[in-house]
């Protein structure tokens, strides 16, 4: 009885496991069949949709060898350009257009560019139709005619050549700077014999000429000379003796020799030499208080000059100091003689003293000048300083307007009983400048 329960329970067994195992396989081969057909479907859709890519591509071939895009689709690949097509149609209410489908979708892609990468935009249309057109007049292709040969031409060796003949021109340095400056000037007073206030009317009038040479060698050497001459004369009704006399009179030669001991410092053997061209006269009155050579004056100094030059060059001169300095006077009139510091019926007069020159020029402004010169000697006995100073006012090129101050004391001649040994002399001038 259990061998037969046994039996009956092995074979449950195995059926079981046969029905199992069958229903597992009919599992597996059902969803083998199912991966199998969603993997056909697949398949199939991806061929539909490349069949649809290649049909649109086919179409789009078609439509490029047709009429419709001949000459439009070069806008895609020229250099990025901005055509007025692409902005006009979408701007225009008028939707009929000439060029068709072609037309539209090339402009479509060129707005997209034009909003999306306005960057990339190198031309416009505009300026292609300033540039011109393609040149349309060759017709003919143009063909180069090139020979071939087998062997090259040996290259010939370099002769030496003969020297080239060269003229050196050696041209001599020059040292000398030469200028000059003239100005006439002129005044003009007229007064009526009833003017409640008084007073005469006079005329006048001055010319003065300034000629610089110099000599520099940039090494240790200079020489500066300077000539000055100024005449001016005078009318007035009052003067019954004189019918002109001269307001303004001098004749002056500087000469300075220098040998550079440092930078701008020089020892400098300096000659100044001067008198005045005409007879000094007063209204109304005989007496010549002056003449040519009555006095002249000859100062030989020994000293240093320091050359004054600014960054800027507006203020320029020199200053020359001579420690040792030997003047001589000479009056030609033996009537003046006391009247200048000699000796009654003497014609000369030496001493020995110091003097002190300062000359400089100072440009305030691009229309005004001021030039100044003060000279100073003495003997230790008698003294002499003198102050002149020019301000030049420039109306124009030509025009200028002078206003001149000179004040000098003198102790060398008589005490006048008011200023002392002060005198004093102004003017004021308008009139023709010319430089060089």
């Amino acid at each position: 009885m259990m061998k037969h329960r046994f039996i009956l329970s092995l074979w449950l067994l195995v059926t079981l496991a046969c029905v199992t195992a069958n229903a597992q396989r009919r599992t597996n081969v059902r969803s083998t069949q199912q991966d199998t057909t969603q993997l056909v479907r697949n398949y199939m859709d991806s061929l539909r949709v490349y069949k649809a890519q290649i049909d649109s591509l086919s179409q789009a071939n078609a439509a490029l060898e047709s009429a419709h895009y001949n000459g439009k689709l070069y806008k895609l690949f020229v250099p990025a350009t901005f055509y007025h097509s692409a902005a006009k149609r979408k701007l225009s209410l008028n939707t009929l257009f000439t060029d068709g489908e072609a037309g539209s979708a090339v402009d479509n892609a060129l707005m997209g560019i034009y909003l999306r990468r306005p960057d990339l935009l190198m031309n416009s249309e505009n300026q292609l139709l300033a540039a011109g057109t393609i040149r349309n007049d060759v017709d003919v292709a143009q063909t180069q005619n090139v020979e071939l040969t087998e062997q090259v031409a040996p290259i010939p060796e370099d002769t030496p050549e003969a020297p080239l003949e060269t003229e050196v021109l050696i041209t001599k340095p020059n040292f000398w700077t030469f200028k000059g400056d003239y100005y006439l000037q002129f005044l003009q007073n007229y007064i009526t014999t009833n003017w409640h206030k008084g007073g005469e009317s006079n005329y006048s009038m001055l010319a003065s000429l300034t000629l610089e040479a110099n000599y520099n060698n940039k090494q240790k050497v200079k020489w500066d000379n300077k000539l000055e001459m100024k005449l001016g004369f005078q009318t007035s009704r009052s003067d019954t003796v004189h019918k002109f006399k001269a307001n303004n009179d001098l004749l002056r030669l500087t000469s300075k020799l220098g040998l550079q001991a440092h930078k701008k410092w020089y020892y400098t053997l300096q000659l100044l030499a001067y008198t005045q061209f005409t007879r000094g006269l007063k209204s109304n009155d005989p007496f010549i208080y002056s003449d040519f050579f009555s006095p002249f004056d000859l100062n030989l100094g020994l000293g240093m000059d320091y050359t004054v030059e600014t960054k800027n060059k507006r203020l320029t001169g020199n200053i020359n100091i001579s420690p040792l300095s030997y003047n001589f006077r000479y009056v030609g009139r033996l009537g003046l003689a006391t009247r200048y510091g000699l000796k009654e019926d003497k014609h000369t007069m030496h001493d020995i003293g110091s003097q002190l020159t300062v000359d400089l020029t100072w440009k305030l402004a691009e229309q005004v000048t001021w030039k100044t010169r003060l000279y100073g000697y003495t003997s230790y006995k008698r003294a002499l300083v003198e102050w002149e100073n020019t301000l030049e006012l420039k109306v124009s090129k030509y025009i200028t307007t002078n206003i001149y101050v000179y004040p000098r004391f003198d102790d060398s001649g008589a005490r006048d009983s008011d200023l002392g040994y002060w005198q004093f002399m102004e003017y004021c001038s308008l009139g023709f400048n010319y430089s060089f």
